[in-house]
Parts: structure tokens; sequence; C-alpha cells
């Protein structure tokens, strides 16, 4: 063999370990990656859960104790959605769920839902919408408190007949120049206690496997 040859042998040779070497480091790193992406998003969605049921109040894994729900009429979902059931000591405590409000003035509003074993409410945050900056976005707490002032209410506090906003005649102000996205939002979050209420038990509901 020339020495020619024996370069270019050699020249392959390292060029395949470097290939195995780099190759062997992305995957360690895509894995790793992918470990801190998936904690990542875990850790966001407890926190937003959180935000509505107190961590103290409950003590299973509210991340794996779920529940699938099929498209819901009364929640406007169309598609697959989650429900988080919190419990203590395996005692049903709240309920979280997603819930769409599909006549905001820029379109579906998405809400995030908790709901005590109670009826009342654990709280309520808008998880996306397309409502007008300055106008319907105060929906949103990172804009306004508006959406806490839900939190301890129920069906029967205020009554029906109070679940508007004040211009229909209800308890819920309204946003000077923006009526329909609030109006909206108070109709989803009512609609979706009534969908607990209906369906309490069955939410709560442990499946034997």
């Amino acid at each position: 063999m020339t020495v020619l040859n024996t370069s270019i042998l050699r020249v392959g040779l390292m060029l395949a370990i470097f290939a195995i070497v780099a190759t062997s480091l992305v995957a360690i790193t895509e894995d790793n990656t992918r470990d801190q992406i998936v904690e990542n998003e875990k850790q966001t969605l407890l926190a937003a859960i959180n935000a509505l049921v107190d961590s103290n109040d409950y003590n299973n894994d509210i991340i794996t104790d779920v529940l699938i729900l099929a498209k819901t009429k009364r929640l406007n979902t169309r598609e697959d959605s989650i429900v988080y059931r919190a419990r203590k000591d395996n005692q049903p405590i709240a309920a979280v769920f997603t819930t769409i409000a599909p006549n905001g003035y820029n379109g579906k509003i998405k809400l995030l839902v908790g709901v005590y074993y109670d009826g009342s409410l654990a709280g309520v945050r808008v998880i996306s919408h397309k409502e007008t900056p300055g106008l319907g976005d105060k929906i949103d707490l990172k804009k306004a408190d508006w959406i806490l002032q839900f939190t301890g209410l129920s069906l029967i506090d205020p009554v029906e007949s109070k679940w508007k906003v004040k211009k229909d005649g209800g308890q819920f102000d309204q946003f000077t120049g923006a009526t329909i996205t609030p109006r909206a939002v108070v109709k989803a979050i009512k609609n979706a206690l009534y969908f607990f209420e209906k369906n309490r038990d069955d939410l709560f509901k442990v499946v034997e496997e």
C-alpha cells in the first residue's frame, strides 16, 4: 500500500469516527433536550392549574389523574379535551378543564376553568384569544384583573338571572367600548358550571384497569 493510499485511509477512518461521535452526541443531546422540554411543559401546566386550585388543597398527582372528554356541546369543544382531577386522600376536591367562548368579538376565546366539588369556582384564566388590544383583551389577567371576580362564584351565587354583564341586567362589568367579549366569557363560564353540575360524579369517577 502506498503512502498516499495509507493517508487517504487514515483520513477516511478519522472522518468515520468523527461522524459516529458527532451522531452519538446529537442523539444524547436530543434525548436530554426532549426530556427537559417535557418537564418544562409539565411544570408550566402545573403552574396554570395551581393558579386556580392551591396545591395545598390536594395531594394526588393531578397531572396524571385525568379524564379524557370527547367534544362537548356545552363546553363548545370540537375535539377531545382533558379534565384534571384534584383529590385529597382520595376524596374529590376540584376539576380543572377547558371551555370555549365561541362568540368573542374576534373569534373564539379559550378558557381554563377550575371548579370545586361543591360547585363553586376555584378560578378562571384565559388561555388564548384574539380580542382587540386595549379593549377586549382585558379578559386576560396580564392586562387587567377582571377575570379574578369569578373566583368563589357558583350557579346560586349569583342567581342565574345575574349571570350576565350589567348592560344585560346582570352583575358583571363590561368594558368601555367592548361588551361582546365579556358577555361571551360570562356565558361560557356559566355553561362550564352547568356542565360540572350535571356531570360532577362522572368527572371524578375512577376507571378500574
